[in-house]
C-alpha cells in the first residue's frame, strides 16, 4: 500500500523525534503547573525547562491509576489535574470502573486512533461499524473521532444486539469493524446462522482483549484483515500494529517508559516493566502515568518504515501486591530492598503456603554472596517487609524476564 504511513512524523529519525517530545513536554510541565492545581502541587519543585531528557523525566513522580479513585474522590472531579474547564476545551467526561472519571478536550481525533486506523488500511470513504462501549466509558467515541479525521462513515453500533449487528453488516455493507477480538466472530456466526452476508467485511482494528491464534486463523480463514491497538480509558491510544504484524509501533504524540514495577525507575530496553505514559493533553495531562500494565520496548523497527519504537503488547499487570500472614507486601518494597544493597540487580520474592502457614523467599541478582550479602538482604526483607524471610543469591541474568517481582503461588492467596 503507498499511501501506508498516515504522516511525515512516522517516518523521521529517532533524534527528531526525541528533541521534539522532550520540546514539547517542557511546555506541557510548565503549562500544567499554572493551570491545574494538582500538578501544581506534584510538581512543585519542577523546574520545567531542566527537564531536557529522559533521565531528568525519570525524576518527576509517578501518577499510579490505582490511585486516582481516591484522589478524585478527595478532590472531584479529577483530583486536580484538569486544565480546562467545561465549555472551555474540555468536551465530554467519561467513567470507567474504580470508579474513574477521564475527561476529552477539544479537538479532532483527541484520543489520536486515526493513526491506528489508517495502520490497520482503513481510507476515507469506508464505512466502519464501530462495536466499541458507548455508555459512560470513551472507546466508542474514541474510535469514531479516529474515523472521522480520516474521512470514514462509521457506524455507532456499540456492543451486544449480535442479531441486528449482523443484519447492519448484511444491509450497510462496512468495509471494516472496529471492536474488541472476539465480537466480530460472534457477529459472524450469527450472519452465518440468519443465512447473512458478511462478505463486506475485509479489514478489522481490535482492542481491548487478547487476539488469540484461534481467533487470527478463523479471521484469516474469512479473508478479514486484523490488527490490533494498545491504549487505555485514561490515555487514548499509546501503540498500534501495522501491516508488518512485527510488534505495537508506538504513537508519535506519547512518551513512553517501561519502569521496574513499584518505581518509577526506567528499565533497560527488552527487560519487561511497567508502561508509564506521557500524553500531551493541555485539556487533561497526564505525566508519568502508571498504567499497571507490564510491557517491554522490544529491539529494532517495523518493517514498514515506521522508525518510532515498537511495544510487544500488553504482557500482564504490574501490581502483584499481595498478603502474607496477614501483612501487605508491596513491589515497592522489594525494590527498595534492591536500592539499599549496592551490587544488586535484580530480586523476585516468592510467596509459598505449608499446611497453612505462608513463607517468603527472595532470590537476588548478585555476582556472588562475599560479605554475607544474603544475611544483610534478609535482615532487610525484614525490615521492609515487617515478616521473615529466606534469601537466596543467584547469577545476573538468572530470573525471568516477566516483570514479575512478586510471584504468589499459593492457591488461595
Amino acid at each position: 500500500m503507498a499511501d501506508i504511513h498516515y504522516d511525515d512524523l512516522e517516518t523521521r529519525s529517532a533524534d527528531a523525534r526525541e528533541a521534539d517530545l522532550m520540546s514539547r513536554l517542557r511546555a506541557l510541565l510548565a503549562h500544567a503547573r499554572a493551570n491545574a492545581p494538582g500538578h501544581a502541587q506534584r510538581l512543585a519543585d519542577v523546574d520545567p525547562d531542566d527537564v531536557t531528557d529522559r533521565a531528568a523525566l525519570a525524576r518527576l513522580p509517578v501518577l499510579r491509576k490505582s490511585e486516582l479513585p481516591d484522589a478524585q474522590a478527595e478532590r472531584p472531579p479529577f483530583a486536580g489535574l484538569a486544565a480546562v474547564k467545561p465549555g472551555a476545551g474540555l468536551r465530554r467526561i467519561f467513567a470507567s470502573p474504580g470508579p474513574i472519571y477521564d475527561a476529552e478536550g477539544d479537538g479532532p481525533d483527541y484520543w489520536r486512533t486515526a493513526r491506528a486506523l489508517w495502520a490497520t488500511g482503513i481510507r476515507r470513504g469506508d464505512i466502519v461499524q464501530n462495536c466499541f462501549a458507548y455508555h459512560f466509558t470513551p472507546a466508542g467515541v474514541m474510535f469514531e473521532c479516529g474515523a472521522e479525521a480520516i474521512g470514514a462513515a462509521v457506524v455507532p453500533a456499540g456492543v451486544g444486539n449480535t442479531e441486528q449487528q449482523a443484519r447492519a453488516v448484511a444491509d450497510i455493507r462496512p468495509r471494516a469493524y472496529v471492536g474488541t477480538p472476539d465480537f466480530l466472530k460472534a457477529i459472524l456466526e450469527k450472519a452465518d446462522a440468519l443465512d447473512l452476508s458478511s462478505g463486506s467485511l475485509r479489514l478489522a482494528h481490535v482492542s481491548g482483549g487478547p487476539l488469540f491464534a484461534e481467533l487470527k486463523a478463523f479471521y484469516a480463514a474469512r479473508d478479514i484483515e486484523v490488527m490490533q491497538s494498545y491504549g487505555t480509558a485514561d490515555l487514548g491510544l499509546i501503540a498500534y500494529e501495522t501491516a508488518a504484524h512485527d510488534g505495537l509501533v508506538l504513537d508519535e504524540n506519547v512518551i513512553v517508559e517501561i519502569v521496574r514495577p513499584g518505581t518509577g525507575d526506567p528499565v533497560p530496553d527488552g527487560e519487561v516493566g511497567e508502561v508509564v505514559v506521557t500524553t500531551f493533553s493541555r485539556a487533561y495531562p497526564l505525566i508519568r502515568f502508571a498504567t499497571g500494565d507490564l510491557s517491554t520496548i522490544a529491539p529494532g523497527h517495523s518493517a514498514t518504515g515506521h522508525t518510532a519504537p515498537l511495544l510487544r503488547g500488553w504482557m500482564g499487570r504490574a501490581d502483584q501486591t499481595t498478603k502474607v500472614k496477614g501483612m501487605f507486601v508491596h513491589p515497592r518494597q522489594v525494590a527498595e530492598i534492591v536500592s539499599r544493597h549496592p551490587g544488586t540487580r535484580r530480586a523476585r520474592l516468592t510467596v509459598t503456603a505449608a499446611d497453612g502457614v505462608d513463607a517468603m523467599s527472595l532470590a537476588v541478582e548478585r555476582e556472588s554472596d562475599g560479605d554475607g550479602a544474603a544475611e544483610a538482604i534478609a535482615s532487610t526483607l525484614q525490615a521492609v517487609t515487617k515478616l521473615r524471610g529466606t534469601v537466596t543469591i543467584v547469577a545476573p541474568g538468572s530470573l525471568p524476564n516477566d516483570g514479575k517481582v512478586i510471584d504468589d503461588r499459593r492457591q488461595n492467596p
